[in-house]
């Protein structure tokens, strides 16, 4: 019988720093992701090292002594990978690899490699081989050279070769081949949703991890793949779904983050198309996370990027089971849970006050879901009258049953 093999995590240590930019506590929050990120990857987090400085150092991105202690530190306890928070340059890379001899990775290859993972189709490793060769090709000197000392592990899943003759004519040639093949898909992509008809067509969208999937499958009663990890979902994903006689297009994105590599907003054009052609937005926010405000306006800067932001949406804040706080009082500390709010008091909090229908649910708890679901239904409901305003017929469901209600 042969024997399990135990999994073997990589051991890390983050690296990030407080600017004028960034305070502590938001380098608190994104070092907070950053391990949230290594776990995704397979990795254990052994250290966190920070430091204070008007601007990332032009040498090693920390202080001299700083970096110091860092080699000390990894040398010790024989970590094998060291992660910045933040994208390193190409001459940082060469320089803090010379002092820390060990595998030096910054944010953006972490979250190339945790596509790499992920990647299931043709088209999604498509995207993430050209994202990874835009990053390699400034890089390449320094890479050639530490791919021949390390081999495999976290942000080693390359596109590729570790042959040092590979140089950048041939980089730049595969980088020219693969834009080609992702203008091909794109425009068979671009068919397949001129092909869906005329039917409207809602996205959901989010910062990763907030239950997007887990809400498709629900909506949509399929089996799309969900998983507590960050970017558990690449490709995108469409279903058809009908509330009550009204069918509609519902589609599954990518999800997004803080500091999302360009690389990878370029390369996943197609996915961001998906966005810019929907009718209706399902903005998903997980309300447990202490950041959840800061996700909420991260994505509405990639919306107004992507020119998505004015398109009508609803709002829905998720995972209400999660959800507590410390109430702030001086005889009662103690922590008040999701059992003691009702939806009216959900309603009457100030997240409930925004330009948009605004929901409260628990897609894994299938807590409020009628409520969504109704909601949907009204507003694509409005869009469907919009464009074919002699077929009415079809919208009686929640209308009967309001009907029978009044009635009651």
């Amino acid at each position: 019988m042969l024997e399990k093999k135990e999994v073997q995590y990589e051991k890390v240590v983050l690296v990030g720093l407080i600017t004028r930019e960034q305070s502590e506590e938001k380098l608190t929050e994104y070092m907070d992701e950053l391990e949230f990120l290594a776990y995704t990857a397979g990795a254990t987090v052994g250290e966190r090292f920070t430091q204070k400085m008007d601007r990332p150092d032009s040498k090693f991105f920390v202080g001299s002594g700083k970096l110091d202690e860092i080699a000390a530190f990894v040398e010790e306890y024989d970590i094998d990978t060291v992660i910045f928070d933040d994208e390193l340059t190409p001459s940082q890379l060469k320089n803090i690899e010379k002092v820390v001899n060990k595998k030096i990775i910054d944010r953006t290859q972490l979250i190339l490699d945790i596509f790499a993972q992920r990647a299931q189709t043709s088209y999604a490793r498509t995207q993430v081989e050209l994202a990874q060769y835009q990053y390699l090709l400034p890089r390449l000197t320094r890479m050639w050279t530490h791919l021949e000392r390390q081999r495999g592990g976290i942000g080693m899943r390359g596109p590729g070769e570790t042959e040092i003759e590979t140089d950048r004519r041939i980089i730049r040639d595969r980088i020219t081949l693969l834009k080609e093949k992702l203008k091909g898909i794109d425009k068979q992509m671009a068919t397949q949703r001129k092909n869906r008809g005329a039917l409207v067509r809602v996205a959901l969208v989010g910062y990763t991890n907030v239950g997007k999937s887990t809400l498709m499958n629900v909506l949509s009663k399929s089996e799309v793949f969900a998983e507590n990890k960050l970017f558990a979902t690449l490709d995108t994903t469409v279903r058809k779904v009908v509330i009550g006689n009204l069918p509609f297009l519902l589609t599954d994105t990518v999800g997004f983050i803080r500091k999302l590599p360009t690389q990878l907003v370029e390369s996943f054009k197609s996915t961001l198309d998906e966005v810019r052609e929907a009718d209706l937005l399902v903005h998903v926010a997980d309300i447990s996370h202490a950041s959840f405000e800061d996700h909420v306006n991260s994505v509405n800067q990639i919306l107004a990027e992507i020119e998505s932001k004015e398109k009508p949406t609803i709002m829905v804040f998720n995972k209400i089971d999660n959800f507590s706080y410390v109430k702030q009082d001086e005889d009662d500390l103690s922590e008040k849970k999701f059992e003691n709010y009702s939806l009216e008091d959900w309603k009457r909090t100030w997240m409930a006050k925004t330009d948009y229908p605004t929901l409260f649910i628990s897609a894994t708890e299938k807590d409020n879901l009628e409520e969504l679901r109704k909601t949907v239904y009204e507003e694509v409901k409005e869009i469907h009258t919009k464009r074919f305003p002699y077929n009415n017929f079809l919208f009686q469901y929640y209308d009967e049953e309001e009907e029978n209600d009044s009635e009651e």
